[in-house]
């Protein structure tokens, strides 16, 4: 199976929960949403779980933990050289130091993509993620193939997600654990002089802090893609 196919098989989304069980709500739900809505009403009768808690938990992962973290990061090192440094350096000091909703694993790690070398994070045994800077991660950076092939074939599986790198330039692969996660510094696109943070950040996405994208293209951003 190729990541595409993976990709297209039920990626991961980020719907909100709410708990007003409305039926015309409830019709939309997938059969594995009903399930786990099913495996939540009899957990919390049986006092198992607080549903309170998992609706703060939810909420956090909706509002304030995700990938706008890590895009905010990644737009300041653009802009801010001290920051970058102090990213490379010691990436989970500096991701705290811009009030993340709970502290990030203590082995975070930045690497920077550059022309002569550019970076890409899997994790071969699970799925370990960055979690606090990226939110929750893909269904395809969890499948088998990926996996596998992103250690095996990088080239190919970044041709399959769309990115073509110049035959000269070094494709790394870093592998994840639970103690030590990565976040991708991407390079910052051409014709973004004087942009502001906010104007950056939108211009990284999820896949390029992994390294199977690259940042957007201003042309790409105002062309909504």
């Amino acid at each position: 199976m190729s990541i595409n196919e993976e990709r297209g098989q039920n990626d991961l989304t980020e719907h909100s929960h709410n708990h007003s069980h409305e039926h015309g709500e409830m019709s939309e739900l997938s059969d594995t949403e009903l399930r786990v809505r099913s495996l939540e009403t009899v957990l919390a009768e049986k006092g198992y779980v607080d549903s309170a808690a998992l609706d703060a938990i939810v909420e956090a992962y909706e509002t304030r933990i995700g990938p706008q973290n890590g895009q905010r990061v990644i737009a300041r090192a653009w802009v801010d050289l001290d920051f970058r440094s102090k990213l490379l350096e010691d990436a989970s000091t500096a991701v705290n130091t811009m009030g993340n909703v709970s502290p990030v694993g203590s082995h975070l790690i930045a690497v920077e993509n550059t022309p002569k070398r550019h970076n890409m994070v899997v994790c071969t045994l699970c799925s370990c993620y960055p979690w606090e800077v990226l939110g929750l991660p893909p269904t395809w950076y969890k499948s088998a193939p990926y996996r596998s092939r992103a250690v095996l074939e990088p080239r190919a599986v970044l041709a399959e997600f769309g990115v073509t790198l110049p035959d000269q330039t070094e494709v790394r692969v870093w592998d994840s654990t639970a103690e030590t996660r990565y976040i991708v510094l991407p390079m910052r696109p051409a014709g973004t002089e004087g942009w502001s943070e906010e104007q950056l950040a939108a211009l990284v996405t999820r896949n390029s802090m992994i390294g199977t994208g690259l940042a957007q293209r201003p042309d790409e951003k105002t062309e909504g893609s």
